[in-house]
């Protein structure tokens, strides 16, 4: 069994906010900067648990306790953070809800999670209440002026019940390491959304590995733009920040045309990454002031093709460090060590608190060389979830009894070094060959003209499966399909060479930057 040599296990978010506070009281928390007003605010540790006890105890006021859940249907704001650890102070669990999610989605999680009291922007409150259920007794809206809600009900504001209390808590609930933190939903891109169980050890964990990936210091001021409500913000920026009492930049949104700037300008030195960030920054002007920054390295997520890792790297002298993992597994399981060899385009080795292994269908281990699932093993409640919300028998068909987490995603192992084949959703089954639908992206990619691609599988009476691309080309390209299909045919075996090419305006993508691929099977 792997055993963290983080030692979390004795730790909880209110002791290591509170440890923070006592030691570098004066020191920057967070930056705050609003896309649209470009509004910055910015708190000390301090200053900002004075606005933590205030929110906790208007909360308090209200009703929740240890264990009450609430949900935050909110996008990247102050009151986000605010939120967040005053629920963590109370003992209370938060459920962070992407705010681009539908309505009757966020009314979905609201019924599954049981949550007592939901916060959500005063600007969303008329189309949200229709989908509140009966189980939620308290609608706490963030910002705006007046009445809202449906029939003009004037739903309490939270800054005016913060307002109104004191900036220390006079309550100290009981919370051990092994309380549940948060509830966070899995995107459901392939199937209904799971809540993944997180708890305090599992937070301070995953704070602990990521300041081990990424050297980070007390010092370093750490910029993400990742939507605040899911696993890339919460325990890949927040959780390090708070737990090497660092200083943490959060943007409202992301724009490549700013991003520089902006880190420029708030002296950052460490950032996230996606695909969508790295794709876009490459489009854009060179701009003369691209590499007068302060960024050394920038935390990615899969996926990256090798020409667009280099050219980034290259091109804004910025290292990029690899990440592989899941929401289940709550950071980058296997990741690129901080310090020393590298070998890209491997996605790295196990961290410390994990092992892995490639395994067959039935979870037999396979010898190096041979592609078979991932599997991940750690210790539930510290470097794994604990499980899934109310749903023993999904988190039984992930984690087994030995520790063992089943990714359903594809690799190898050579020399130690895990290479990346594909997710399940994304591996094609062809005439009983599998073919990795990332393998053919990147192929096309290297093609001229090709803006951006998706490879699916489609149905295939004959086959399984054929494989088909989508692709948004550059304007004026000339594109054909029989171009890129004899572009693929002198690159790839030819069961993998697409059976058919559609030419698109734009690919749909989540909200982390993913394309939806189980909406283009539907085109």
């Amino acid at each position: 069994m792997a055993h963290s040599e983080f030692a979390p296990e004795s730790t909880t978010v209110p002791q290591l906010w509170e440890r923070q506070v006592e030691d570098r009281g004066d020191h920057e928390f967070l930056v705050f900067e609003d896309a649209h007003s470009h509004e910055i605010c910015r708190f000390t540790y301090r200053e900002f648990d004075a606005a933590v006890n205030k929110c906790a105890n208007a909360l308090a006021a209200r009703g929740v306790g240890a264990g009450s859940r609430v949900v935050l249907y909110l996008d990247n704001c102050v009151e986000f953070v605010e939120c967040t650890l005053a629920l963590a102070k109370m003992g209370a669990v938060s459920v962070p809800v992407d705010a681009t999610s539908a309505p009757f989605e966020l009314g979905r999680i609201l019924g599954t999670c049981r949550a007592g009291t939901l916060i959500t922007r005063a600007c969303s409150a008329d189309d949200v209440l229709p989908h509140v259920p009966d189980t939620v007794t308290d609608v706490i809206v963030v910002g705006g002026d007046g009445a809202v809600g449906g029939d003009g009900i004037d739903l309490p504001r939270l800054r005016e019940l913060a307002s109104r209390e004191a900036d220390s808590f006079a309550s100290s609930p009981r919370v051990r390491p092994s309380d549940l933190c948060g509830i966070l939903f899995t995107s459901g891109t392939t199937s209904e959304p799971k809540g993944v169980m997180i708890t305090h050890a599992n937070f301070v964990f995953s704070g602990n590995y990521v300041n081990w990936e990424l050297d980070m210091t007390p010092e370093d001021r750490y910029m993400t733009s990742m939507v605040a409500a899911r696993v890339n913000y919460q325990l890949s920026a927040l959780a390090p920040v708070l737990t090497a009492g660092a200083t943490l930049i959060m943007l409202s949104r992301y724009r490549a045309t700013r991003f520089w700037k902006q880190a420029r300008a708030h002296r950052a030195t460490l950032v996230q990454g996606m695909a969508m960030i790295v794709a876009t920054m490459l489009r854009q002007s060179v701009d003369p002031g691209e590499r007068d920054h302060q960024v050394r390295e920038m935390h990615y997520f899969l996926p990256l093709s090798t020409q667009d890792k280099k050219a980034f790297e290259e091109r804004f002298g910025v290292s990029i460090l690899n990440n592989y993992g899941s929401t289940e597994c709550l950071i980058g399981a296997i990741t690129d060590p901080p310090h020393g060899q590298r070998r890209w385009p491997s996605i790295g080795r196990a961290g410390p608190g994990y092992e892995v292994r490639i395994a067959d269908c039935q979870g037999n281990p396979l010898p190096e060389g041979e592609v078979g699932e991932i599997m991940l093993r750690g210790v539930p409640g510290v470097s794994l979830m604990v499980g899934y919300w109310d749903d023993p028998g999904a988190t039984a068909e992930v984690l087994d009894a030995d520790g063992w987490f089943h990714t359903h995603d594809y690799a190898y192992i050579e020399d130690g070094w895990v290479y990346f084949m594909d997710r399940r959703v994304d591996l094609i089954k062809r005439s009983g060959e599998s073919v990795s639908s990332a393998e053919v992206e990147c192929t096309i990619e290297d093609l001229p003209g090709v803006r951006e691609v998706a490879v699916i599988g489609v149905p295939d009476g004959v086959r399984g499966q054929a494989v088909k691309a989508f692709i948004v080309p550059e304007p004026g390209s000339g594109l054909t399909a029989a171009t890129v299909i004899d572009h693929c045919a002198g690159r790839l075996a030819a069961f993998k060479v697409p059976s058919s090419v559609e030419f698109v305006d734009g690919l749909p993508r989540g909200s982390y930057g993913k394309v939806r691929k189980h909406i283009l099977a539907n085109y």
